[in-house]
């Protein structure tokens, strides 16, 4: 008999890559739907929310492995129900089903990332610190929970916890003065602007942000394409080295703002423009931890990463923001 996943959030961004990886795994998928359906071979949709406890336990029971991806962002009026109910109501069913995994999707918000002074790299031993937002603290309420869970009733958690996001055009999209002045999402964004800044963009001229700090050194952070996050979720599915583990999934090195933006100027055509952002910090994810037991060698790096957001714009892949 197949093996049985129960996924939460299927629908989404990495749900649907998920979905991809369970598949060629040979997996039988149980999907809590909402909204959105989900469909393909070996899968079972389940109508629902993870706010409603009967309906995340129909799509637990007799599942072997539970992947929890159902989240919200920046919304006051859902982050509670979904992200901290929902992950409650999930970490109850896996208790009382005995499952033999729960694979956590976090996110380095849980960490502070840029909002907070970094001096060294982070890794799974650094403290959750949340940045201003509902999202960033639901990824610490979520990993607070679980952990907790762990330690009450021995609920064997892996918690796969990446660096933001990209795929398709996404990075383009981050490097766009004209998209960026007015962030919906604290931290992915480039805060408040100068004068200049925003004649440029009321001007609608499109320019390549090279972000500073307080004293003019560019920015550097650290970015995640989403094949690699999934080539660490394959590692870690049903990997008995990975109970009980928490792991940093990252590019394979943060990137700088000013040779970053030059890159792109140069392949884009568009000239750059320095943003001083005095209320951000450099920093950068340790993923040594992945590396060493699971394995993980991520592939994309920046420049890996822009070349295939390029190409993905050239051929009309864009993303509808």
């Amino acid at each position: 008999m197949k093996r049985t996943v129960a996924i939460f959030g299927a629908s989404g961004k990495l749900g649907r890559h998920a979905l991809a990886v369970l598949a060629r795994r040979g997996f039988a998928v149980r999907a809590l739907v909402h909204r959105t359906p989900v469909a393909g071979e070996d899968i079972i949709s389940v109508s629902g929310s993870v706010t409603d406890a009967k309906a995340v336990e129909e799509t637990v029971r007799g599942a072997d492995i539970v992947v929890q991806l159902a989240t919200t962002k920046e919304d006051a009026d859902t982050f509670f129900e979904v992200s901290v109910r929902g992950t409650f109501n999930i970490l109850e069913a896996c208790r009382r089903h005995e499952v033999k995994q729960l694979i956590l999707f976090g996110g380095d918000a849980a960490l502070g990332i840029w909002f907070y002074p970094q001096p060294i790299p982070l890794d799974e031993n650094h403290p959750l610190t949340a940045y201003p937002g509902y999202y960033a603290f639901s990824k610490v309420m979520e990993e607070t929970m679980a952990a907790q869970y762990a330690v009450q009733y021995g609920v064997p958690v892996t918690v796969l916890r990446s660096s933001w996001v990209f795929e398709h055009d996404d990075l383009l999209n981050h490097f766009s003065l004209l998209q960026n002045v007015n962030p919906a999402e604290p931290g992915h964004g480039f805060g408040e602007v100068g004068d200049e800044v925003l004649a440029l963009v009321r001007a609608k001229q499109e320019r390549i942000p090279i972000l500073t700090d307080a004293v003019g050194t560019p920015l550097r952070r650290h970015i995640v394409h989403v094949d690699d996050v999934m080539q660490a979720f394959d590692r870690m599915l049903d990997n008995q080295s990975a109970l009980g583990q928490t792991f940093n999934i990252a590019g394979p090195s943060a990137f700088d703002y000013r040779v970053t933006a030059d890159y792109l100027s140069k392949q884009l055509g568009v000239p750059t423009v320095e943003i001083p952002s005095p209320k951000y910090h450099p920093f950068e994810i340790n993923i040594t931890r992945a590396r060493t037991v699971l394995g993980y060698a991520p592939e994309n790096d920046f420049f890996r990463m822009a070349d295939r957001a390029i190409a993905a714009r050239e051929s009309g892949k864009e993303q509808t923001l």
